[in-house]
């Protein structure tokens, strides 16, 4: 099953779809404008039904196929929303709203789907039913979890669950993925050194909060090299740190820390939550000083099912000619919300030789629409195929 002509017919209208997104972003969960184009295409197309308003500003389809006498129902996802970033591309669809951009290719993802749901609505060569789920809020607000709360998976009968994102590095239109643990846990901490401030050049009527913290944030290191597993993948980093004086002679009262903890199993999570906390605390102690620790669960880890995932492998096998192996990635993606809810996997769809996700001078290629659309298409047609 190669590239389908279909989609090499829609390629213009589809990139329409995307470049108009691209100059319209909308963060979190203020994607009003995009949920309602995302509804008004869905209805346009023919589903069977749109539903709006889940996790708040999500939008689901409904399809059905020319029988649904399997009974199988599985759903496809994608986000939609941009981030805080501004846009640095010069591109004549670049971003009119200063300060939002759609800096992950999540406007490509939207489009795609829509790319695919336009195909199955048009064809429903398959016996089941595909959910096509728009997203918002992936970028740190965790829609998933919330579309997940409002009984996504529970109302519309949704059996496996599949999920896509492009990826710069990875050869346009290619793809990649692995089993098992894939996209790290994302959990941050803010750690407040309470001392007692004083003159500088009295240190010893003091407790030095800047001493104390410094201590602090090289003891964590600690963690990922002698408490975790050297097998095992975690990050702890400190990005943030602030005392409350900004003088040249004064030893400050306080310092506030922040940070980030990513690792790649359950276990491992639990472990870098109990030990920064008790380093934290106990250093300060040490030195006569207190720490609070506020340690802050963000995604989990994103863990892909095998079967699932050698399936989504096969369906990409079969457009491009290869899926490679996906690297391990530390940062975090809130389908992994619904992974825990649902079997199902992921997988990663070449973006060329771009800049990074995340960086204003990104730009999703339009290139890379038919093979996701086809991938799209083609988990729906071989998993549920027709009679």
């Amino acid at each position: 099953m190669p590239i389908k002509n279909r989609f090499a017919e829609l390629l213009p209208e589809i990139t329409a779809w995307r470049r108009d997104l691209h100059e319209n972003p909308e963060i979190l969960y203020e994607t009003h404008r995009t949920s309602g184009i995302v509804a008004e295409k869905l209805r346009a197309f023919g589903c069977d039904d749109v539903a709006e308003g889940l996790g708040r500003t999500g939008v689901v389809g409904v399809i059905r196929g020319r029988s649904t006498a399997s009974g199988k129902v599985i759903g496809l996802r994608a986000d939609m929303d941009a981030l805080p970033i501004h846009e640095q591309t010069g591109r004549d669809y670049a971003s009119k709203t200063p300060g939002a951009m759609h800096a992950c290719g999540h406007d490509g993802h939207t489009a795609m789907l829509l790319g695919a749901a336009k195909y199955l609505a048009e064809t429903r060569n398959f016996n089941g039913t595909v959910v096509v789920i728009f997203q918002p809020a992936e970028e740190g607000g965790g829609g998933g979890r919330e579309m997940c709360a409002d009984g996504l998976m529970e109302r519309f009968g949704i059996q496996e669950v599949y999920g896509m994102h492009n990826w710069p590095g990875i050869p346009l239109g290619q793809f990649a993925i692995r089993p098992g643990a894939f996209f790290a846990s994302t959990d941050q901490f803010e750690i407040t050194v309470e001392g007692r401030g004083g003159h500088a050049a009295k240190p010893h009527e003091t407790v030095d909060s800047t001493l104390v913290a410094s201590h602090i944030v090289l003891a964590l290191q600690s963690i990922a090299s002698r408490n975790a597993d050297p097998t095992e993948q975690m990050v702890v980093s400190v990005t943030s740190f602030e005392t409350s004086s900004k003088a040249f002679n004064v030893i400050a009262q306080r310092v506030q820390m922040k940070g980030t903890v990513r690792t790649m199993s359950p276990e491992l999570r639990k472990l870098g939550q109990e030990r920064l906390t008790a380093i934290a605390e106990t250093t300060a102690r040490a030195y006569g000083a207190e720490a609070k620790v506020n340690y802050i669960k963000g995604y989990p880890v994103m863990i892909n099912h095998p079967d699932e995932t050698e399936f989504a492998a096969e369906v990409a096998r079969e457009i491009s000619g290869d899926c490679a192996e996906a690297p391990l990635v530390m940062g975090g993606e809130d389908f992994a919300y619904m992974l825990e809810e649902r079997p199902g996997a992921y997988i990663l769809v070449g973006n060329g030789d771009t800049a990074s996700v995340h960086h204003p001078e990104y730009d999703f290629s339009d290139e890379a629409i038919p093979a996701g659309c086809s991938w799209w298409a083609g988990v729906v047609e071989r998993r549920m195929p027709a009679a």
